[in-house]
């Protein structure tokens, strides 16, 4: 379950928030707005991960505001009000009175007063930040009053000369995760582990994709998860060749290999595994040394995690070991050294080796800081999934070589001591893995 924004995780961040824009301004930010499927039908609602990392308030149609030293409250809201009629289609809305109470706001009031009760904080700052883009109708509503608070500024002397982007404060307290924020993140990272090796187990040739895809929404779901934090990729044969892979309806065919890209999502946290297995069988021979190679990259990316090193650095060792395997079968040509300088590999290893995690799968932070790569600290999260892809039509290697995929990925904390690999319950070597998917 969520937790209250009233807790103390949500307070220190509002806190830490107030003081990075103090003195002399306010920040305002809106929920996620509602998005239709089709029809009259809405999609399933996602919270904005920045909203709610300070709020911890899922509800849409919502806005908070964060005015340090100001005497109508530092912090304030505007929700849905409470209606007993949409209530009774689409569930309880936490309402003015449930702001105040369970998410701590000094101050609530329904939404349609935002125009009456958001000058107050306006007038009065020099700086407004304001995430542009994310909802165009708040965008507008938003404009409007600071244009007005800036009109007046040659008479009184006060009122906001700028409009600020919050989001490269709050990202920058999202790279590194609280221990609140693991928990939850462990969490995501077992049901996932136990998603993965149901699937292994289940996988058979005769099979469509999107049974095993089925298998996976199952495991989530029973275990507590909201359901996946991306698309799962369940990729079959040469459709593990493409990266993101999510229309799952192949037939699978037994002894091909099986990619699957897929990890829960929990309490707004995000899992996100890669495995390759053989269907219903063990590897053969040439399976066997394509993942032989990606295994051996991953496991030495790994080993370079640790504080003080570069978030490139799992990159450029998992990169090294993949053309020196692919040389050594002859998939390329000339020396190791050439082949990284032209890019070459690229045929057949087109992504970097992992990207941040944390309330958003393609996690918030920068790579790069004054131009160099960033360099890793304790509580950071990142994956690591190196990968090689060959596809069906590549006429310049054996055609033996032509539609596979294989991608192995674990989800890596830096730690004061080194790292610790989150997902370590997820089988990856060839034995573990056999053990599943050849069990009679």
């Amino acid at each position: 379950m969520a937790l209250s924004g009233n807790g103390d995780n949500f307070r220190a961040r509002r806190k830490r928030m107030m003081e990075a824009i103090s003195p002399g301004a306010t920040a305002i930010m809106p929920s996620m707005p509602v998005a239709v499927r089709s029809g009259d039908v809405e999609f399933v609602y996602r919270q904005d991960s920045d909203f709610y990392y300070l709020t911890g308030f899922a509800e849409p149609e919502s806005v908070a505001v964060l005015s340090p030293g100001h005497p109508d409250g530092e912090f304030v809201m505007f929700v849905r009000p409470r209606d007993k009629e949409r209530e009774t289609w689409t569930g309880r809305r936490v309402g003015v009175e449930g702001a105040i109470v369970e998410y701590g706001a000094d101050k609530a009031y329904v939404i349609d007063e935002l125009e009456k009760i958001l000058p107050r904080y306006l007038e009065k700052s020099e700086r407004v930040h304001y995430p542009l883009g994310l909802n165009e109708k708040m965008d507008e509503r938003v404009l409007k009053l600071v244009r007005w608070a800036h009109t007046m500024r040659p008479r009184t002397g006060v009122g906001p000369s700028s409009i600020i982007d919050p989001r490269d404060i709050i990202h920058e307290a999202r790279v590194k995760k609280e221990p609140a924020e693991l928990e939850a993140m462990r969490r995501a990272m077992a049901i996932s582990a136990d998603a993965h090796k149901r699937a292994m187990v289940k996988a058979r040739g005769g099979m469509r994709e999107w049974q095993i895809e089925a298998e996976i929404d199952y495991a989530f779901r029973s275990e507590g998860a909201t359901g996946p934090s991306y698309p799962s990729i369940v990729a079959s044969g040469p459709n593990a060749a493409t990266l993101h892979y999510i229309n799952n309806d192949r037939e699978m065919h037994t002894g091909e290999l099986l990619l699957i890209d897929a990890g829960a999502e929990y309490d707004f946290y995000a899992a996100d595994i890669t495995r390759t297995s053989p269907i219903g069988a063990r590897f053969t021979g040439l399976q066997r040394s394509l993942y032989e190679i990606v295994l051996d990259a991953q496991l030495k990316a790994i080993d370079a995690i640790k504080p003080g090193a570069h978030f490139d650095d799992p990159h450029e060792v998992a990169l090294r070991v993949l053309v020196d395997g692919m040389r050594q079968l002859g998939i390329l040509h000339g020396s190791a050294e050439e082949i990284i300088e032209t890019g070459a590999y690229r045929r057949y290893y087109m992504h970097r080796t992992g990207h941040w995690l944390g309330m958003d799968v393609h996690d918030v932070g920068l790579y790069r800081v004054d131009g160099a790569s960033r360099v890793l600290e304790p509580g950071m999260v990142l994956t690591v999934e190196p990968g090689l892809y060959i596809y069906p039509d590549d006429e310049e290697v054996p055609e033996s070589f032509r539609g596979l995929g294989i991608r192995i990925e674990d989800d890596v904390l830096v730690t004061q001591a080194g790292h610790e690999v989150m997902t370590a319950a997820t089988p990856k070597s060839i034995a573990d893995v056999e053990a599943l998917t050849a069990a009679q």
